[in-house]
């Protein structure tokens, strides 16, 4: 998909994320990566900077394959998406996460078998 700004691009982030538990798999995989990374550091050992895009995306990007069935936004839009993460944690961590799963119920409603593919029927 193309889009002009962060603001138009937000909505589909939030979606991509349709399930809470993708949410949530994300929550833990940035805060993991960044609890290594802030250690390392501590420690002086550089190399654990490779620890929050390792544990990061090496956690969230099975969690779209596996839960919510899509592609991560990452592949098609880094810099947005990497904004939309650390907005979507922000919200998770205020007690907001309910209202990200209606931002994301309303933009898949108006944009029918964008999100994830259709379920077939039983």
């Amino acid at each position: 998909m193309t889009f002009t700004s962060y603001e138009e691009f937000w909505p589909y982030y939030v979606a991509m994320h349709s399930r809470a538990a993708t949410r949530w798999i994300h929550l833990t995989g940035t805060l993991t990566g960044l609890a290594v990374t802030a250690y390392g550091l501590a420690r002086g050992r550089r190399r654990y900077l490779a620890a929050l895009p390792l544990i990061g995306y090496g956690t969230a990007w099975p969690a779209h394959f596996l839960v919510e069935g899509n592609n991560p936004a990452t592949f098609g839009h880094p810099a947005w998406s990497l904004r939309g993460d650390a907005q979507m944690i922000a919200m998770m961590l205020t007690g907001r996460d309910a209202e990200l799963g209606e931002i994301a119920q309303k933009w898949l409603a108006e944009n029918p078998c964008q999100g994830r593919p259709p379920v077939a029927d039983s």
